[in-house]
């Protein structure tokens, strides 16, 4: 196949940390190790990244305000021509860390997952982490204003949804009653949860994981129209299935701009980001030789053969299981072992 001249975006999981235990953890944060590089070694990470010139470089994690030295490596990309930006679940921000967020970020984003305590915690695994949330984001929507007052256009600021079964019945309200606390938000993500991590559990695909006419929904219009009439006239409301992360070569074919990169903490590059793994390591090798290899993963005999008949969202979270077991190592597959059976929650709501 032919190379890509490079990544368009990079997301940078820069610490497996965090306070939050969310049952749809992509990374499985907070339940292994964090494998966060010493300062010396991100920024090395960092100035790898900057050499690819993708437009975008994303920390996402674990919780990214865990990592000392965050703003640093940031800044460093930033320097390099490359805009930054971040997910966060809010958990530590204060108002200074806002200030320096601010100051640096792009795109700074606040992942909520749900429009009321009750379903963001449970989704997120620890009481009191949705009043934190909507704290960052209180804190956020204030630094916005100070820079805009000041006459700089600022940072981009994002509300970020993942929309499972459980959640998915409050979208509107997310729309009436959480974007419309902040003055100078930009945008409102409803992304739907893919069969990635502990997504891909069999259990969680049954119970949680949108159905397969429910993910046409969000494909169609009329879904993402509704939601922006609900939202404050300023907020761009936008609604993804996220179905190019399954990667299959019917998609990548039909979407030649996609070229994602993923980046694990120590500075490991994914050959594909959803799925286990990798191709090498940005400390060891140059980052376009990386991506190179990563790229060819994309056609690689076993990921067509396990991709390709992929039509449903339970076949999709089976191949995710089957590519984690076949390129993950030892140590992966001995994680994906250990995973707990997902058990639905009896309190929360679910949409057939």
């Amino acid at each position: 196949m032919d190379l890509p001249e490079g990544p368009t975006g990079v997301i940078w999981d820069i610490t497996y940390a965090c306070p939050l235990r969310c049952f749809h953890c992509y990374s499985e944060s907070g339940r292994r190790p964090s494998r966060q590089l010493s300062r010396p070694d991100l920024l090395r990470v960092a100035d790898g990244l900057a050499s690819l010139r993708p437009y975008l470089v994303t920390f996402a994690g674990g919780e990214p305000l865990l990592v000392d030295g965050l703003v640093e490596v940031a800044e460093r990309i930033s320097r390099a021509g490359v805009q930054v930006g971040i997910y966060t679940g809010g958990w530590r921000l204060d108002p200074a860390l806002a200030e320096e967020l601010g100051r640096v970020f792009d795109h700074i984003t606040v992942s909520v997952d749900g429009a009321s305590a009750q379903t963001h915690d449970r989704i997120r695994g620890r009481a009191g982490s949705f009043e934190r949330a909507l704290r960052a984001a209180t804190l956020l929507d204030e630094t916005a204003r100070r820079q805009r007052a000041d006459g700089s256009p600022g940072f981009r600021f994002g509300l970020d949804c993942v929309v499972t079964r459980s959640n998915r019945h409050e979208m509107e309200r997310f729309c009436t009653s959480v974007a419309s606390r902040f003055e100078q938000l930009d945008a409102v993500s409803f992304g739907a949860a893919v069969p990635s991590g502990l997504a891909s559990r069999p259990e969680f695909a049954e119970h949680e994981l949108l159905t397969d006419e429910q993910l046409a929904e969000f494909g169609d219009g009329r879904l993402v129209e509704r939601l922006r009439q609900l939202a404050p006239p300023s907020v761009e409301v936008t609604v993804t299935d996220n179905l190019e992360l399954r990667m299959d070569p019917e998609l990548l074919a039909a979407n030649p701009d996609f070229r994602p990169l993923q980046v694990e903490p120590d500075g490991q590059v994914r050959a594909m980001p959803i799925y286990e793994g990798t191709v090498g390591s940005l400390l060891d090798e140059p980052a376009m030789v990386l991506w190179q290899r990563a790229v060819h993963r994309w056609s690689d005999e076993f990921v067509v053969r396990t991709l390709a008949p992929v039509r449903s969202v339970r076949q999709w979270a089976a191949a995710t299981r089957a590519l984690d077991h076949h390129f993950g190592t030892a140590a992966v597959r001995a994680r994906m072992a250990r995973r707990p059976v997902f058990v639905p929650d009896p309190v929360l709501p679910v949409s057939a």
